[in-house]
């Protein structure tokens, strides 16, 4: 089964094939991504790479993180699972006097 991992501290020229290239030392990559503003296009500075299998997903944590990419230090870990969204972007249900429901 394979692991996701969170790869923060990327430099903005870092791209997918980039980022695929460089764990693809320690095993198969099921999937690499740099993760873009969505208006802008520019890198956020992380990105997730799905790594064939567990072992090669620990070992790419063992190995990569803290290492060097694009001259710039990464870091390397498991991946949490994506919380859900808020329908309301974070405002909470208030009625007309301010106080909540």
């Amino acid at each position: 089964m394979a692991k996701k991992l969170f790869v923060g501290g990327l430099a903005w020229a870092t791209t997918d094939d980039s980022l695929s290239s460089f764990f693809s030392k320690v095993g198969n990559v099921a999937s690499a991504n740099v993760v873009k503003d969505r208006y802008t296009g520019k890198s956020r500075g992380f990105g997730f790479v799905e790594m064939s299998t567990d072992e090669e997903a620990d070992k790419a944590i063992a190995e990569l993180n803290g290492q060097t990419l694009d001259e710039r230090a990464i870091s390397v870990s498991e991946a949490r699972p994506r919380e859900p969204r808020n329908e309301n972007r974070g405002f909470q249900n208030q009625n007309r006097t301010g106080q909540e429901e």
